[in-house]
């Protein structure tokens, strides 16, 4: 098949293209999928597309218009498509479900040991010649309660990681893990309650209309004094005018973010030379006990070999008309 790829990167091109080998025609792309950029993906029979493109109605009946058969993702989510109407017309979608847990889940603890121990503010004030230990006193992960917001197959390798600190761990989720609850010993609660007793709150929920902005001020002042909130899932989880609220009042004592809500544009960009015309950003970058990641949770080798022969694999299933279990049905 002839493929678009849109907003293609250069650290997954190389994998991409191994995955291929000869299998597809495959156009790269490095702009992102829009109502204005649809065009480009003229005389092929599929597309793939990532975390920014935009697959929303308008596209898709575009998309449809040039007789796209098949959108392949290469992510887990899939908040972007507009699902119910590519069903509508025709149009099959398939993602990858599962990459690599270990990637996000390690990352997430990394945030969580780089706020806690300073590991940033030491690193610059070593570059200056600052030897001085003063301002970066942590805490013992031992012993510490974590509220674990999601306990997929992310969730669970963070569980895994942070019973070997020694934390006492919570969970919220729809559905609970029998098998956490035996080999942790972790407890599932509310998330009122859990808010209410983690020291630390690390999120791995997928988005959805109840999850949407699921940290809100509400919930963010039953939280403990000084409390780490990490997010390494996605943006809109978060109201980040609330977070920055929590910030300046010192309720919240560290935030690591991997994920932004206002991320299109900004995230996966070398913006370097231009002016920063993001406020909510620009704030948060002003705190120093906040860690700021462009959505690079994910990015290990393993990750992305994955990521590029999941995504070859769902087009190999597509093109041949046979069922795709990573279909979104």
């Amino acid at each position: 098949m002839k493929v678009a790829v849109f907003d293609i990167h250069k650290f997954e091109k190389e994998y991409l293209l191994e995955a291929n080998g000869k299998k597809n025609e495959l156009k790269l792309l490095d702009t992102y999928l829009t109502v204005d950029t649809v065009e480009l993906a003229n005389d092929c029979d599929a597309i793939s597309i990532f975390t920014e493109d935009d697959a929303s109605e308008k596209v898709l009946d575009k998309l449809k218009k040039l007789g796209i058969k098949f959108i392949v993702l290469r992510s887990a989510g899939y908040n972007n498509v507009n699902i119910a109407y590519s069903k509508k017309l025709g149009i099959r979608v398939a993602r990858v479900p599962e990459y690599s847990p270990y990637a996000v889940a390690e990352f997430t603890v990394a945030v969580m040991l780089s706020l806690n121990r300073k590991l940033t503010r030491t690193h610059y004030r070593i570059m200056e010649m600052n030897y001085s230990l003063d301002g970066l006193v942590g805490f013992d992960m031992h012993g510490k309660t974590v509220g674990i917001v999601g306990t997929g197959k992310i969730g669970r390798v963070v569980a895994k990681i942070l019973h070997g600190f020694g934390c006492r761990l919570l969970a919220y989720d729809v559905v609970e893990d029998p098998d956490l609850i035996q080999q942790y010993g972790l407890i599932y609660t509310d998330l009122d309650t859990l808010c209410h007793q983690s020291d630390i709150i690390t999120l791995h929920a997928p988005l959805t209309e109840q999850t949407h902005h699921m940290i809100n001020e509400r919930r963010i002042v039953r939280m403990k004094n000084g409390v780490m909130l990490i997010n390494a899932s996605r943006g809109a989880l978060v109201n980040t005018k609330d977070v920055i609220d929590g910030l300046k009042s010192k309720h919240i004592g560290y935030f690591g973010m991997d994920v932004y809500e206002e991320e299109k544009g900004l995230f996966f960009e070398d913006h370097s030379e231009d002016i920063l015309e993001d406020d909510q950003i620009a704030r948060l970058m002003a705190f120093n006990n906040v860690f700021i990641s462009s959505h690079q949770a994910f990015l290990t080798d393993t990750a992305l070999k994955n990521i590029a022969k999941t995504t070859i694999e769902n087009l190999d299933c597509l093109e041949k008309g046979e069922a795709c279990k990573n279909e979104i049905k």
